[in-house]
């Protein structure tokens, strides 16, 4: 291979200045005498990044094909050049990337030429009917009709640092309106290893009990250690206490700490987490809800959660969290089973599931679950099934049925959900 090589290497010496690079060519079709790649090859020839024969000399004077130039980077690749030479190799690399990729030369090396931006994104569309009877007669009905465009823009900083950002725009398809794009989310991403930081406003979901306690997002820093076991630390202010609340309110989002631990293999997955927040918002509830609350600022919540999948896919699950700052309706717990379920990128995959849940707005503060609309304060039995019809869609039903907690009023929530990833 390394005579090939160099053979094909001997037109780059007598071939002279650059020229405008190709369009995308047949991978075994010449590159043209006068090509700037040549002029490129000779210098990282006389620099020693590209080696000739065993005895240092380049014989022949025909030009090579587009594979055989892609050969060479390629073998130059491997030596990883710094300063000058890298950035003549990174043109070069640029410049043949389909032919790279042909040969298989990508991941860590081929990507560090790829667009600097890479965007993703997901049409959404949701359906709510939410059916709740109220005591002394009569039922109040709420209904959504909800389409979303997501993009997700992921920049490369360096081989350490990322930039991750979700915009959002939705429309409501009952009355034909829809607002502009605004900023969900962005935040700076290190990877060292198993260290990984971040910075800025954040996606923020409680892992360890799946949601049953956070799903939503806040800014401030979050550093998260190991592989297998896994620590996590989390610090900022989260403005959910806020948002559907008294103007009083609004200047005053939550502080915020927390941490969980985990441990999770292919099949079994265990972890315990604890979550802190402070706002003045908390200290009202002591009065508006007939003294179930504590007098304080503050919401501190104890969550764990567990979940283990048998080899015929059945997946048991479940999570309980108390809020130690609450006196009454302190506590929220979920259990369940489901099977298989479906990804997205998988064509025809589908799924079922079924779960009890009692859920505290104390202590539930943002849960994850589809089938929640306007209460959160209930107790009941949410079923659901899942597919992807084709590759990159996906499709939900769910249903949910059971109580308020407060009034024992019977609420029931049908959901539906398509998702077309791009």
């Amino acid at each position: 291979m390394k005579k090939t090589v160099a053979a094909a290497l001997t037109a780059a010496f007598v071939v002279g200045v650059s020229s405008s690079a190709l369009a995308a060519a047949n991978p075994f079709s010449d590159v043209p005498a006068g090509h700037w790649a040549y002029n490129s090859v000779s210098k990282l020839a006389a620099e020693g990044v590209i080696e000739g024969y065993g005895d240092g000399t380049y014989r022949g004077d025909r030009n090579i094909t587009r594979y055989e130039m892609a050969q060479m980077i390629a073998n130059a690749m491997a030596k990883k050049p710094t300063g000058a030479n890298k950035a003549e190799l990174d043109r070069l690399a640029a410049e043949f990337r389909e032919e790279l990729d042909a040969l298989g030369v990508r991941v860590a090396e081929l990507e560090k030429y790829a667009d600097k931006v890479v965007w993703t994104g997901e049409l959404r569309y949701r359906y709510w009917n939410e059916r709740e009877k109220i005591k002394g007669g009569g039922k109040y009905k709420t209904t959504k009709n909800q389409l979303q465009m997501r993009l997700f823009p992921t920049a490369t900083v360096n081989d350490h640092w990322k930039i991750k950002a979700r915009m959002t725009a939705t429309a409501d398809m009952k009355t034909d309106t829809s607002g502009n794009f605004n900023l969900t989310y962005a935040y700076a991403e290190g990877t060292y290893g198993k260290f990984q930081i971040n910075l800025g406003k954040m996606p923020f979901y409680t892992n360890v009990d799946d949601g049953l306690v956070m799903d939503d997002f806040f800014s401030g820093v979050q550093a998260v250690y190991g592989d297998k076991f896994k620590i996590a630390l989390m610090g900022g202010r989260w403005s959910g206490t806020i948002k559907n609340y008294e103007e009083e309110f609004k200047s005053d989002p939550a502080s915020y700490f927390g941490g969980e631990l985990s441990y999770e293999t292919d099949k079994l997955y265990v972890g315990a987490g604890y979550h802190q927040f402070r706002s003045d918002f908390f200290r009202t509830l002591n009065d508006v809800s007939r003294n179930t609350y504590k007098n304080t600022d503050r919401a501190n919540v104890w969550t764990v959660g567990a979940r283990y999948t048998f080899d015929n896919g059945i997946k048991i699950r479940g999570a309980y969290a108390n809020n130690v700052k609450a006196r009454e309706w302190k506590r929220s717990w979920t259990a369940g089973i489901a099977y298989k379920g479906a990804d997205r990128k998988v064509a025809g995959s589908w799924g079922i599931s079924a779960d009890y849940r009692y859920t505290s707005d104390l202590v539930s503060l943002c849960p994850t679950y589809d089938a929640y609309l306007t209460n959160t304060h209930k107790k009941g039995v949410e079923v659901g099934i899942d597919w992807a019809p084709i590759q990159n869609t996906y499709v939900k039903l769910g249903y949910f049925w059971g109580k308020t907690l407060d009034t024992k009023e019977d609420i029931k929530t049908f959901l539906g959900r398509a998702s077309w990833f791009f």
